[in-house]
């Protein structure tokens, strides 16, 4: 593995990494994995993340760039403190999921990728969270709420607001 003289994560996020490549065959099956912890620690993949990242799985930085803008949920710029996703996908499409959308984009005052201006909120429209089953659905963070209406919808958003976060139903 190529030396890290001096890492940007902390010693935590950096003994992860570390341990990650052990699991894989090859290196880079570790790239995702340390996309998700570097965006978790730092917000957002940075460049100077991008750049270590590179350097621990000794890729190019264009090939960590390729990965990166290849998965909806890795973000190059910060979000807001809550990460609003609304599935669209057939299930939440057919039971509202444009509606929920459309809802939060009033309710926030901001469209796709977009952040309120006190950055507590960040907003995108994506393609499936997984919860056909129970279509629609909205992932806030890493906190998924389903069976959606435009109440409970409203309810969501004003306990993160108030720092409640996934006790809501």
């Amino acid at each position: 593995m190529a030396a890290i003289a001096q890492s940007i994560f902390s010693p935590e996020t950096a003994a992860r990494f570390d341990h990650l490549v052990t699991l894989y065959p090859l290196k880079r099956s570790a790239l995702v994995p340390m996309l998700l912890y570097a965006q978790d620690e730092l917000g957002f993949v940075t460049e100077a993340a991008i750049q270590e990242i590179a350097r621990r799985l000794d890729l190019f930085d264009l090939d960590v760039r390729n990965v990166l803008s290849y998965y909806s949920m890795l973000r190059t710029k910060p979000a807001g403190r809550y990460n609003v996703q609304v599935c669209t996908n057939i299930s939440c499409m057919l039971r509202g999921g444009y509606e929920i959308l459309d809802h939060c984009k009033a309710k926030l005052g901001i469209g796709h990728k977009g952040v309120t201006p006190d950055g507590m909120f960040s907003l995108e429209e994506v393609e499936c969270i997984g919860a056909c089953c129970w279509a629609p659905a909205i992932q806030v963070n890493y906190d998924f709420h389903d069976d959606l209406n435009l109440v409970k919808v409203d309810r969501i958003l004003a306990d993160y607001a108030d720092g409640l976060g996934k006790d809501v139903k």
